[in-house]
């Protein structure tokens, strides 16, 4: 057997998958590639070239393409066009070298739904095939590049052609009818209270989405919003009131940040989602509600129990339905489809037109988006805000979102440390702050590396 090209392991059972055509012009790579992920559980089948991959298609049927962009011949880029042109439902994965945000580019213009960049991680390979391969196998959505739309209208968190955000509409359609709990897992700013309205908006229940966000509102006055309370509970209490759980009448409740709902108010909530019921502060008996319950949270829920901050047993009771959000920068067939719909939605509320610029929109690809969807969205308002003449370009991204690419060398303005260190950094932020993987691209050793990041005082994301 080959063996892996540095960068690559493989681990855990294999699982069945689905068919995927790798098209790969180096010997060593295609054989390595073809190993590796039939290790993991896929059918795979193996070409040279672009000419010899659509006359594979021709007769055979696959459920995905993993394609290097630059071959002899046809390339990925062109293959990609000739593939959304004929099999539009067909997901395409490219692989790119590092840095070559202009292939990137031209790839999910062409159709793309995802791209990585070499060297590869296997297991940033395995997600993206994933992902590709749940929207081929379950989704009969045909998408056109000319011709996509958000999947939920008016719901921004749900803009997105990628393969990643098909398989999250579809899981919405999936929990969305009926009445059992959600719960929505992702980062800050991956757009989980717009998932939860489009759930409840989905579920058909006729009552309102009631958000409540735990983490808000002090702990001794979030239980009268919870719960509700009666006249004179407590000093200021002039009048009965229905908590939010009762407001949600017939609708859905919508519980942000639950990893952050004080200790104390746990079993409350816990009794009241068990037994339908609930007592308002200050009240002698119980009350029916009817309300659905979807929670969501950015912590790791599993490390909140072993904490003693979540109580298991709610927990539990929480986790009946999940819907995982990904992260922006595992969307990258995503960026520039937000960033339009964002611009567009911004020309709108001026009465004006706006267009990226291909800069900005190389940019935009090349910064890792920690902030995730909300960062995107609140640069391109920024962006927005400084255009003028109806273009948004490079010169116009938050100093935040340019600062991420690789400075001019030439620039009298910089010292040779701060292009070093910012070089450094962007490789690392691409990387995930894979060090070994970013000691080798820089072409240092990692002894090196690591005095680097102490000199200019680098340090990676907190675990």
């Amino acid at each position: 057997m080959p063996a892996m090209p540095e960068g690559f392991t493989s681990s855990g059972p294999p699982r069945a998958k689905g068919r995927v055509l790798v098209v790969e012009d180096d010997d060593d790579t295609r054989a390595a590639l073809t190993d590796a992920l039939s290790d993991l559980g896929h059918a795979i089948a193996a070409q040279p070239d672009g000419e010899s991959a659509l006359e594979r298609l021709g007769v055979e049927e696959f459920d995905a393409v993993l394609t290097d962009v630059r071959m002899p011949g046809m390339g990925g880029i062109e293959l990609c066009k000739r593939l959304t042109g004929d099999r539009p439902h067909l997901p395409i994965v490219v692989m790119t070298a590092f840095g070559d945000v202009e292939s990137a580019l031209g790839a999910l213009r062409a159709g793309a739904v995802d791209f990585l960049t070499k060297p590869l991680s296997m297991q940033q390979l395995a997600s993206a095939l994933d992902r590709a391969l749940s929207a081929s196998h379950k989704s009969p959505i045909v998408v056109r590049p000319a011709a996509r739309r958000p999947l939920a209208s008016g719901v921004a968190g749900l803009v997105g052609s990628s393969s990643a955000m098909r398989h999250v509409a579809e899981r919405v359609a999936e929990v969305a009818p009926g009445d059992s709990t959600v719960l929505i897992t992702g980062e800050s700013g991956t757009g989980k209270e717009l998932v939860a309205r489009a759930v409840h908006l989905q579920s058909g229940r006729s009552g309102p989405f009631v958000p409540l966000s735990c983490a808000a509102i002090p702990p001794e006055i979030l239980e009268a919003e919870l719960f509700g309370y009666t006249r004179g509970a407590f000093t200021g209490a002039g009048e009965a009131r229905a908590g939010l759980l009762q407001q949600a009448r017939g609708g859905t409740l919508f519980l942000d940040e639950i990893g952050e709902l004080p200790l104390e108010l746990q079993p409350r909530l816990l009794r009241a989602l068990q037994v339908r019921r609930l007592r308002p502060v200050g009240a002698a008996e119980e009350v029916a509600f009817d309300a659905r319950i979807i929670a969501a949270t950015n912590r790791d829920l599993g490390r909140a129990i072993a904490d003693g901050v979540l109580r298991e047993d709610l927990f539990f009771c929480l986790n009946v339905l999940t819907i995982a959000l990904p992260p922006l920068r595992e969307r990258h067939g995503d960026v520039l489809e937000l960033a339009r719909y964002f611009i567009a939605r911004a020309g709108v509320s001026q009465g004006a037109s706006y267009e990226l610029t291909e800069a900005a929109e190389r940019q935009l690809l090349t910064h890792p988006w920690p902030g995730n969807v909300r960062e995107l969205e609140n640069a391109i308002e920024a962006a927005v805000a400084m255009a003028t003449g109806g273009e948004v370009g490079f010169e116009e991204l938050p100093t935040g979102v340019r600062s991420r690419s690789v400075p001019d060398e030439g620039s009298a303005s910089r010292t040779l440390d701060d292009v070093e260190r910012s070089h450094i950094l962007l490789v690392l932020d691409t990387l995930r702050w894979n060090k070994a993987e970013a000691a080798r691209i820089l072409g240092i050793n990692r002894a090196t590396l690591y005095r680097k990041l102490q000199r200019y005082g680098l340090s990676g994301p907190s675990n």
